[in-house]
């Protein structure tokens, strides 16, 4: 009797199949409207400017004269940039600033390691490497100006001092401009890498040390069997952000060289800028922003690739 009225008050499958799809439409909708104002701002703020770049590096265009004054030319902007000699200089300089990604990577790590390990007033430590990446790269610009002036800033004085009578006037210098803007890269972002490295460090377990200890291994050993392998994961995500940063550097060349003297600082963001809201030739700057891409993009694969064979998880 029980089965039997059990049956009759059971809802037909149809009439429970579409009282779920209605329950799972409704959740669907929820979560649509929940996301939309992010989707919307992506969309309005990302998404359409890329897809107009890529349209207007077919283009000739000064934005002054309104859309009507769009001139479509195909490939002839992505002609002038291989006979830019600008524009060779900037892509150039470019890949000679990826030299600072190791070098603040390597001095990152050896810090790491020395307060994580040996020093007391770890968190003074890490508050006083970390300011100068959390600070205002204006302000920062603003200070190492002062420091590099080559009449009496303090580093000049400093060479002076220990018997070196021309010191280089940096970064007004063309040959010593460059190594100047390197310099400040290194120094700002060493804190942040570092906070990085203590993270990883911390998670590596400390069984695996002790019991190399008790097989003799030396500090060396540990640091090359155990360390370097295990903080692999870590250098590998530093080692990605890191170069996509270096095509980004344009704050500290905006106050303090203007991609000068005669463009030995010009990176491509900068001689991006200069074309597009100096020259106000659009066209021309958007085919340097999907050159700008492709170069990220292609580095960016390219250590996906590469990273199967030296990174450990």
């Amino acid at each position: 009797m029980g089965q039997i009225m059990e049956t009759l008050t059971q809802k037909p499958p149809a009439v429970r199949n579409r009282k779920g799809w209605s329950l799972q439409k409704g959740e669907t909708l929820s979560g649509l409207l929940f996301v939309s104002p992010m989707l919307i701002g992506v969309t309005i703020l990302v998404l359409i400017p890329i897809i107009a770049t890529l349209v207007l590096g077919f283009a000739d265009w000064n934005f002054v004269q309104g859309f009507d004054g769009i001139r479509w030319v195909g490939l002839q902007n992505f002609s002038n940039l291989l006979q830019d000699d600008m524009f060779i200089r900037s892509v150039r300089n470019n890949f000679i600033f990826l030299l600072t990604v190791p070098v603040y990577l390597l001095v990152s790590m050896v810090l790491a390691i020395l307060i994580d390990r040996y020093v007391y007033m770890k968190g003074y430590f890490k508050i006083a490497y970390f300011v100068p990446y959390v600070s205002m790269t204006v302000a920062v610009a603003i200070v190492w100006q002062v420091l590099f002036q080559p009449s009496y800033g303090p580093i000049n004085e400093m060479l002076k001092a220990i018997g070196i009578a021309d010191p280089p006037k940096w970064i007004a210098d063309p040959h010593f401009a460059l190594i100047s803007i390197m310099m400040i890269s290194v120094w700002i972002s060493i804190g942040f890498n570092m906070i990085i490295y203590i993270a990883g460090l911390q998670s590596i377990p400390k069984d695996l040390y002790e019991a190399a200890e008790i097989d003799g291994a030396n500090a060396w050993t540990k640091f090359r069997r155990i360390t370097f392998p295990l903080l692999s994961p870590t250098t590998f995500f530093l080692l990605v952000t890191g170069i996509i940063a270096t095509f980004k550097v344009f704050d500290v060349i905006a106050v303090l060289t203007q991609g000068g003297p005669i463009g030995s600082t010009t990176m491509m963001v900068w001689y991006l800028y200069d074309t597009a809201f100096v020259n106000l030739k659009v066209g021309y700057a958007s085919a340097i922003a999907v050159v700008l891409f492709l170069f990220v993009m292609l580095i960016t694969f390219g250590q996906w690739l590469a990273e199967k064979k030296w990174v450990n998880y």
